[in-house]
């Protein structure tokens, strides 16, 4: 069975708190095989195998920034035990590789995988990064808001601001873009699961 390992470690975890619970329980949305959980120390694991998982959980680690993100996509073997970090196979060995990979890579993550896609995924993401680093609180602001369905007016009359101001935020936080990469994030992870794009 083709999955999606993600192996994800915190940065400067000897400088900082251990924030591993918190942001395992911001990503409890994301739709899992199975959930992430710490595995030891300031890491945490979670198997994914759905093609539009992988872009949520990548997007909160990035908006958060403090985390080695390895994302391994690969068989395991089965039957998969209840929990992520009781699995094994090659995709937890891409995982691995690919969050030692990420402490010294742009932007701090890496994607290993035996298909081409793999390498696109990264690219994408790498890109997907650049655009999120340069979105500031009043961009997110409006993208939050953008994401949860709301219109551009709807978003001027929440926030007391003129359309215009929104579309100017908008166009500043590369909302379209990031549109754009979270669906080419989706199609490439898709490949990889050999599964159809939605």
């Amino acid at each position: 069975m083709a999955v999606i390992v993600l192996t994800v470690d915190q940065r400067d975890s000897r400088r900082s708190p251990d924030r591993v619970a918190a942001t395992v329980a911001a990503l409890a949305g994301v739709p899992t095989l199975r959930p992430f959980e710490q595995t030891v120390g300031d890491e945490f694991q979670g198997v994914l195998d759905d093609p539009a998982a992988l872009a949520p959980a990548a997007e909160s680690l990035l908006r958060d920034g403090g985390w080695h993100v390895g994302i391994g996509a690969g068989e395991v073997e089965e039957p998969l035990p209840p929990h992520a970090r009781a699995g094994r196979g090659p995709a937890y060995l891409l995982a691995r590789e690919a969050v030692t990979a990420a402490k010294n890579s742009p932007w701090h993550l890496r994607v290993r995988g035996d298909d081409p896609a793999a390498r696109a995924l990264e690219t994408t993401l790498w890109l997907w990064a650049a655009v999120l680093a340069r979105r500031t609180p009043r961009g997110w602001e409006v993208a939050d808001l953008v994401a949860d369905g709301l219109s551009y007016d709807e978003v001027a009359r929440r926030l007391g601001i003129t359309p215009s101001a929104v579309s100017q935020r908008a166009q500043a936080a590369g909302i379209v873009e990031s549109r754009r990469a979270r669906e080419l994030a989706t199609d490439l992870t898709a490949r990889l699961l050999g599964k159809e794009p939605a």
